[in-house]
């Protein structure tokens, strides 16, 4: 998302979850997924809707899907408040940090081309990185590298909401981060940062010959039969899409955020894509059908973060079993995730990323569906875990 996911914070690391226990398994497990039954589908309509009313979304597209189980497709509330015209499933929408989870694929992908190595230091590929010797591709995929959070930074905090429809060059949001001292040594710790994003962004474009835009849609969109999702280059937004509401502004006021340019995330964040294509994209990513087993093993090396009850892979989140990533930036969340358990998948959303009563609407709606789906595994990833400063946009 550009889930602006930042510091560390004092609680006990969640336990580390074995790559044996998100393998995909062939039969469903007794229990791991509920039916999808009408009685069912009735739970979930009203728990959706209690979450948007209390958390003022404007509205909401959520996806369930789980062999033998059923599917759930329903959109509710509005996507532009000025029309009223409503949510549909068919919408584009902006899914912030879930690039995340496309940049890192294509780095993996020229791991299995032997054109980068994983515990290669970016000083190999970029110059003046700090620690840049010691701080390895793995380590920058993981969230480890130390490297401040450029999107947690005042100027860069100004320059944006000052003038959102402008744009922001990698470079430009590598001096943001290069600016502040670097957090810990490479490895010592887990710090959700945008910056590790940018620095692998370019490494995909220099191993890789091309521009990243270009460089994920040959090599990963257009493989994984993903035709509605797309990188865009600016504020481009293909319609038809929601219109996305946001409070990260100057003024701290409410503004219609559909066209402001989303290359501030760029490898981190400025990704658009579609309902059916990230329930396509949720399997593709947990089961890693465009990697070499060995390589989707070491995506699923989860390590333990400072969240409770979550992990943290090469550029992916294991939450209580639940394997994606989240998404948010001004005016819209995402929440893309699979249950190996059950092979389920799960889609949701929205067009606002105001954060209600400390929590990201995304984890609102995935907690309030997987309690009644999934009560085994119930998705709940705290706001500090995916943005440390409601000062800052996130991804």
């Amino acid at each position: 998302m550009l889930i602006v996911p930042g510091t560390a914070y004092a609680s006990p690391p969640a336990p580390e979850i074995p790559f044996s226990a998100m393998a995909d398994p062939s039969p469903s497990a007794d229990g791991a997924f509920a039916d999808l039954s009408p009685a069912v589908t009735a739970r979930l309509d009203a728990a959706i809707r209690k979450v948007m009313r209390e958390a003022s979304v404007p509205g909401v597209t959520v996806g369930l899907w789980a062999p033998g189980k059923g599917s759930y497709v329903r959109s509710f509330g509005v996507a532009d408040k000025a029309t009223g015209a409503p949510m549909e499933p068919d919408l584009n929408m902006r899914i912030g940090s879930e690039t995340k989870t496309f940049t890192v694929t294509a780095l993996l992908e020229l791991v299995d081309q032997d054109k980068v190595g994983l515990d290669d230091p970016i000083g190999k590929y970029i110059d003046d990185v700090p620690n840049g010797d010691r701080i390895t591709l793995r380590e920058l995929a993981g969230m480890r590298s130390g490297l401040f959070n450029y999107s947690m930074d005042e100027g860069f905090f100004k320059a944006f909401t000052s003038d959102p429809d402008r744009p922001f060059t990698p470079q430009e949001l590598l001096d943001y981060s290069f600016s502040h001292p670097v957090q810990f040594a490479p490895g010592a710790e887990f710090e959700y940062s945008n910056t590790n994003l940018i620095l692998l962004g370019l490494v995909v474009e220099k191993a890789g010959e091309m521009p990243l835009n270009e460089f994920i849609e040959r090599n990963v969109l257009e493989p994984a039969g993903l035709t509605n999702t797309v990188f865009p280059t600016g504020a481009e937004f293909p319609s038809p899409h929601a219109h996305g509401y946001t409070n990260q502004t100057a003024s701290g006021d409410i503004e219609d955020a559909t066209d402001w340019n989303p290359s501030w995330g760029w490898a981190a964040g400025a990704m658009i894509s579609d309902l059916q294509d990230l329930r396509s994209w949720a399997r593709t990513l947990a089961t890693g059908t465009l990697l070499t087993p060995e390589t989707q093993a070491e995506r699923l090396d989860i390590a333990p973060t400072t969240i409770p009850g979550a992990g943290y892979g090469l550029g992916i989140f294991n939450v209580q079993g639940w394997i994606g990533h989240n998404g948010s930036l001004p005016g819209y969340e995402s929440l893309t995730v699979y249950l190996p358990e059950a092979r389920a998948t799960m889609v949701v959303l929205l067009n606002t990323d105001i954060v209600h009563d400390q929590a990201e609407p995304s984890t609102l709606f995935g907690e309030a569906i997987t309690r009644i789906v999934s009560p085994g595994h119930v998705y709940n990833l705290p706001v500090t875990a995916t943005r440390s400063s409601s000062e800052s946009p996130s991804s």
